[in-house]
């Protein structure tokens, strides 16, 4: 390791040591795509600290990638942890949105975002948007059940796969379960009753208003653009997700804002594809 790289090292491990501190929880930082192997390294930047506390916190830096991934990676923060809060200082899109729903808390500030949670799919090494297929299909066959397709729709509707079709349905469902589950099980877990009738919330209520919240977060009609970034207070009014606010925690926020500060100029540097990070694990 260069001497510059081993002062960034120490640099960053003192930030993540001064955030434990202030949040009375391990941290781990995870920025880049979330793409397949990044489930062992985040396993091995947890295994290598010295033991763990009751709760983990995940600073969480992402564009996206793969939900079936994600899906593993909480398998293995769950497994090790009670509680999980995930950070945003900067964006989690897409399958980093559903990461970030599968915690406890969500803490941001007001520049941070998530985004729509509608599939990513891998088709000719690249990540498609799987709704924009489903989308148009059923666009066009509608059209075709009243005989209104042109030349050129139908000779796209004869080039759709079906099988690619039938793949990213099943993305979509894929989304959907992980956030309901995840939702009713962690999110809710304190939600006991209603806050106007001060009604009891069963198991039932907790996984409908998390089926609610999946299903406006998968829709594109709403949100126009899969990149479109949803800022805290939108998640607090319209998609009525509670959100823990940095700015009012000011010992982390400070600790916070500088290494990630720091860690954006080393991964510009580098320019790595992705980065995990524990005070144990670089």
């Amino acid at each position: 390791m260069r001497p510059v790289d081993r002062r960034v090292k120490a640099d960053l491990d003192n930030g993540l040591r001064s955030m434990e501190d202030a949040l009375s929880a391990d941290m781990v930082a995870f920025s880049g795509p979330i793409l397949p192997g990044h489930e062992m390294r985040l396993r091995d930047a947890l295994d290598a600290l010295p033991s763990w506390r009751e709760s983990v916190a995940v600073i969480l830096d992402t564009p996206g990638g793969i939900v079936e991934v994600v899906e593993r990676i909480v398998t293995v923060i769950r497994s090790r942890y009670q509680e999980m809060i995930v950070i945003v200082p900067d964006r989690a899109m897409s399958a980093g949105t559903i990461f970030a729903l599968s915690a406890d808390r969500i803490m941001m500030d007001d520049l941070s975002c998530l985004g729509p949670i509608d599939p990513q799919i891998e088709k000719d090494g690249k990540l498609v948007p799987a709704l924009s297929y489903l989308n148009q299909f059923e666009r066009l066959n509608e059209k075709a059940k009243h005989d209104e397709l042109t030349t050129a729709e139908y000779a796209l509707l004869n080039k759709l796969d079906l099988g690619d079709l039938y793949q990213f349905d099943q993305a979509r469902a894929l989304s959907n379960e992980l956030l309901v589950k995840w939702l009713s099980t962690f999110k809710f877990k304190n939600w006991h009753e209603t806050e106007t009738r001060k009604k009891s919330v069963s198991p039932k209520m907790k996984k409908d208003r998390a089926n609610e919240i999946a299903e406006l977060l998968n829709d594109p009609e709403r949100w126009h653009s899969h990149g479109r970034a949803i800022d805290r207070e939108t998640l607090r009014d319209e998609v009525n997700l509670k959100i823990d606010a940095l700015e009012e925690h000011e010992k982390l926020y400070r600790h916070l804002r500088g290494y990630f500060d720091l860690l954006k100029d080393f991964i510009r540097r580098e320019d790595p594809l992705s980065f995990i990070h524990s005070k144990e694990y670089f």
